[in-house]
Formats: structure tokens, C-alpha cells, sequence
């Protein structure tokens, strides 16, 4: 029988994406040995939230499907129908990747606002 993990109040349920330590630039990265860098994943599982979000008008932040960066140090690593997953809170997670056109770029300045360092 296939398993899949439901999360509880504000947990999420993330898979990894391998992480990338080459630049665009074309150097290689080695392993930090001081603090791990932030790691990317695709959100599978939401939970419902806590209980007194409702009454405040406070949904979820993301939603199956979004690309996330959270902390090397976040949440918990648990393996389901052997495949390695994070399960973490939603305020562990750093941020959610957009993808932007290119009309919104020219009009905010033609700058990225964070992760343009090569």
C-alpha cells in the first residue's frame, strides 16, 4: 500500500531539490564548513494551519506546488516510500521563489532584488 505524509497544524512536507553548488559563473562551491546554505525544495503536503489562524483571517503562506529556500537547519528529515523528505514549520522557511516577467523587471528598476551576486 503507497503511503503519503499529511502534516499536522502548520507543518509542511517539502522535497529537496538536489542543491546546486556551481555558480553561473562556473565556480564550484565547496561545502561550507562554517553554516549551510540555504536549500531549496518543492512543497508536496500542507497543513491546516493553527486553530486560532480561522478566526483571524490568517491562511496558509504556501501551497502545494511552491518552490521554497529553507535553512539547512530546519525541521526534520523523514524517509516515506523511500524518498527523503522535510517536514518543518511554515515560519522556518525563508521564502517562496516567483518566477517574474520580464515587463515587471523593466518597470522595478531592471534589478533583482536578492541573489544577484555571481
Amino acid at each position: 500500500m503507497k503511503q503519503q505524509l499529511r502534516p499536522l497544524f502548520d507543518q509542511v512536507v517539502i522535497k529537496e531539490l538536489e542543491p546546486d553548488r556551481v555558480r553561473q559563473s562556473g565556480l564550484l562551491l565547496p561545502p561550507g564548513e562554517h553554516e549551510t546554505p540555504p536549500q531549496h525544495g518543492i512543497v508536496l503536503a500542507v497543513g491546516p494551519g493553527l486553530d486560532w489562524w480561522g478566526g483571524v483571517g490568517i491562511k496558509m503562506p504556501v501551497a502545494p506546488g511552491d518552490h521554497v529556500v529553507f535553512p539547512g537547519s530546519a525541521g526534520v528529515w523523514v524517509e516515506v516510500e523511500e524518498e527523503r523528505l522535510l517536514v518543518c514549520r511554515v515560519g522556518q522557511l525563508l521564502g517562496v521563489l516567483e518566477e517574474i516577467d520580464e515587463r515587471s523587471e523593466d518597470r522595478l528598476g531592471g534589478g533583482s532584488v536578492a541573489g544577484s551576486a555571481e
